[in-house]
């Protein structure tokens, strides 16, 4: 069965595949729109029967268990006989005795309706480093290195002192060289998943961060559409 999937037209060889298996619209309509923003390669589908036969296999599914053909705990279960991927319950059920049944089935997490799209993002975040094959901690891009785990940057061997904000839009290029990233997913992966204020704070850390870096050609500005990682186009010039 082939899922509705919503995308950013952007999305990536490398994206995230999350399947949202909910039957109200509404929040259906709220999940696709902040994960699509967020950069996530999203689908949904509203019963149990959609989700057991989506295709492709996704990364992350998020389960509702009131669905309208079948209890989600049993989707939860045939879902896990047959992959490792990485579950997370969304529903209304927040007693104990339903959060043990899907924890105990298969799910790798638990979150309880209302919830915040930020908490939901950095426990998706979780998850998948839990489930995922580790991913490298410092990204190498010509002569750039982003330490993830020290949050050092070097550009020939030499220090790059980057502001919190700088590192963080510099993580979000370096991720996927090549790769466009829009203006609004840096802006929401970096200030706030729900930023709705001017967009000149945005390049006003670009082009700070380009002089320290000093590297021409290394953040190109993609008209129209956002940045991306490009290839050096000269030597290092902090002047």
């Amino acid at each position: 069965m082939r899922t509705e999937a919503i995308g950013d037209g952007e999305p990536g060889g490398d994206a995230v595949r999350v399947l949202v298996v909910e039957d109200d619209p509404g929040i259906a309509r709220s999940l696709m729109r902040g994960l699509t923003r967020a950069g996530y390669a999203a689908a949904k589908v509203d019963t149990g029967s959609g989700a057991l036969a989506a295709e492709p296999v996704p990364d992350v599914v998020l389960l509702d268990l009131g669905l309208p053909d079948t209890d989600g705990v049993e989707v939860c279960r045939a879902l896990r006989r047959r992959s490792d991927v990485a579950i997370i319950v969304i529903t209304a059920r927040g007693e104990e005795g339903d959060r043990v049944s899907a924890l105990d089935e298969g799910a790798d997490d638990y979150l309880v309706k209302p919830f915040g799209l930020a908490e939901l993002m950095a426990r998706m975040r979780a998850v998948l480093r839990r489930t995922r094959p580790a991913a490298p901690e410092v990204l190498q891009h010509g002569p750039l290195a982003v330490d993830l785990r020290t949050r050092k940057v070097t550009v020939d061997g030499v220090d790059v002192a980057l502001t919190p904000k700088e590192f963080d839009i510099l993580e979000c290029l370096a991720t996927d060289p090549g790769r466009v990233v829009t203006r609004q997913q840096i802006l929401e992966r970096v200030w706030d998943a729900h930023w709705y204020g001017p967009t000149k704070v945005l390049d006003v850390h670009i082009a700070a961060m380009r002089r320290k870096l000093g590297v021409s050609g290394l953040v190109e500005t993609v008209y129209g559409r956002g940045f991306r990682l490009g290839e050096p186009a000269g030597g290092v010039d902090r002047a």
